[in-house]
């Protein structure tokens, strides 16, 4: 569940930056932050730290949302990275990540785990805290794992559209081991990335195939949770969710009250956030970075963020079912321009990122996009001549009596949103394209994600985990859901499959980097920025700011003493 989808405007909201690499070394990226005038870089993490008994107990939190989306299983394909923070809070977060971005068991779930190679297969053996269970009464034993492999599988994409089987797809079985509260699962060969898999667990009723699809739907199940909060109340209309402890929870005792997320627009949760009705806002971009900066009583956080904004050309659309005159648009966009405007305002700037599989700061790491695309407008006027699109008298290029016309949306009123748009727009022009920006409201975000209601689309791919390469076909594969191109082969699609098999990490790696240079050849999906985390939280408020990779328990978030 490496990889899930945002909307550009919670890039807008939450900019990001690259990460710690998994070697367990707290690299920084090749970005920069200024701070009294001088550049500096960035921390892997940046956050008020505080032991657990160091914590008041009780006190409220409300947070900013995005989108509070109509799907809310997370493991289905319309669900989003909205969905997940949602899940998080009522649902078991098996897997944590300290400061350095090293993976470790939740202990309240898991007691013990140990990998092993056996007869040329990885072999992972989970030992699951006996006291944990589903609210409604029902032990969580091994058959969490064997249900969630089967939603994940890929085996029955009709009845489960996964949002990624990475990894999933190469286990060979999930068996019960010395006893109930024991999971063994056993992969074909050597998967060196295990650590992503089985981080969110899958509640048995997601199994139907209805429930799979419908039971999430514009609702959540608290029975069918299992952690620390659960659900007090959700409207879906007003955008508002909130969460109380819960009585069931057999770990550390939750510290605050209430924790509540309010489906926002930007420019209403710096606004919220200046008078004091939400305690946590992102501030990454000029004007909400403006908004705060001076304000008293509040911290301002500067880390990475594991996350890709990307542009996405959707294939489908009549007039880019063409290669060339996929390659025309990306050729006639100019990054680095975009790159500026993104980043005016705030104290950062970064090299362009090249790929989609680690980011710059990891080992490994190479510009694979700068070898299949280069900004060249003349070029993409060349392109798109060769593709029997000729400029008409208002410089727009003309086909078979058809205009070359792509709609844009833009989602939320983030102003810097706007900008890059209209920036998109000139460069179009540019070239004989006309590039129609539609603005369409945070809460539409799913709408225009799942539905592809779009010809060119500014999102982004937030990562969960520092293991980059092995979500290559989530991300490529012509049937993933994330790949809302609609670009890929089942030639290709093998090429990937044959990746999978790579046992050496280093070797997969390597492989991995020339395939995404086909991959970029396709030209679906173009890298534009990563960016910083900047947030501003009130102060006292401790466990929580911008967290890189880093993932802390919700029980361990709250007010200091």
């Amino acid at each position: 569940m490496r990889k899930s989808a945002k909307a550009f405007v919670a890039l807008s909201a939450a900019a990001m930056l690259a990460l710690s690499a998994c070697g367990g070394k707290n690299v920084t990226s090749s970005g920069s932050a200024e701070k009294s005038g001088k550049q500096v870089e960035v921390k892997g993490v940046d956050y008020t730290k505080a032991k657990y008994e160091d914590l008041k107990d009780g006190g409220t939190l409300t947070l900013p949302l995005v989108e509070l989306s109509p799907q809310q299983n997370p493991f289905h394909q319309d669900g989003s990275g909205y969905t997940t923070d949602v899940w998080y809070l009522y649902n078991p977060q098996v897997a944590l990540f300290d400061d350095k971005g090293e993976w470790y068991a939740n202990p309240a779930y898991l007691t013990n785990v140990k990998a092993e190679e056996k007869d040329g297969n990885t072999v992972v053996t989970f030992d699951i805290n006996e006291k944990a269970k589903w609210n409604d009464g029902t032990d969580i034993d091994w058959t969490v794992f064997r249900d969630t492999w089967t939603i994940n599988s890929g085996k029955e994409p009709d009845k489960y559209p996964a949002g990624g089987t990475d990894g999933y797809d190469q286990i060979k079985s999930v068996e019960q081991g010395a006893n109930a509260d024991q999971a063994v699962v056993t992969f074909d060969g050597i998967y060196a990335w295990w650590q992503g898999l089985f981080n969110m667990w899958a509640n048995p009723h997601l199994v139907d195939a209805d429930v799979y699809a419908n039971g999430y739907l514009k609702t959540l199940h608290p029975e069918w949770g299992a952690g620390p909060y659960k659900v007090k109340e959700v409207d879906f209309n007003q955008g508002v969710v909130s969460f109380e402890p819960n009585e069931k929870w057999w770990g550390d005792k939750a510290k605050l009250d209430t924790i509540t997320y309010r489906q926002m627009e930007t420019k209403a949760a710096i606004n919220a956030f200046k008078n004091g009705e939400i305690d946590y806002v992102s501030a990454a971009t000029k004007e909400t970075y403006a908004a705060v900066k001076e304000m008293k009583d509040i911290k301002i956080y500067t880390a990475m963020i594991p996350n890709n904004s990307l542009l996405m050309l959707n294939s489908e659309s009549e007039a880019l079912k063409d290669v060339k005159v996929r390659e025309a648009i990306m050729g006639g966009i100019d990054r680095a321009q975009i790159s500026k405007i993104r980043f005016d305002g705030i104290p950062y700037t970064e090299e362009l990122p090249g790929s989609f599989l680690l980011f710059g700061s990891q080992p490994g790491y190479e510009d694979n996009f700068a070898k299949s695309v280069k900004f060249d407008a003349e070029g993409a006027k060349k392109l798109l001549d060769e593709a029997g699109w000729k400029a008409g008298e208002d410089g727009i290029r003309e086909k078979d009596g058809k205009k070359l016309s792509l709609v844009y949306p833009v989602i939320g009123d983030a102003e810097v949103s706007k900008s890059i748009a209209k920036a998109l727009q000139q460069m179009m022009k540019q070239i004989g394209v006309d590039f129609q920006i539609k603005e369409r409201p945070s809460n539409e975000f799913s709408q225009v994600y799942t539905k592809k209601e779009f010809d060119a689309f500014m999102m982004s791919f937030r990562s969960s985990d520092p293991f980059g390469v092995a979500y290559f076909d989530q991300i490529y594969a012509s049937d993933s859901g994330l790949n809302l191109s609609g670009t890929g082969t089942p030639e290709f699609d093998q090429k990937i499959a044959e990746l999978k098999k790579v046992a050496d990490p280093k070797e997969q790696i390597a492989a991995a980097n020339k395939l995404e240079v086909e991959a970029f050849k396709l030209h679906g999906i173009m890298p534009v920025f990563n960016g910083p985390d900047v947030r501003a939280a009130k102060d006292g408020l401790a466990n929580l700011g911008a967290m890189g990779f880093a993932k802390k328990p919700w029980e361990h978030i709250g007010w200091v003493k």
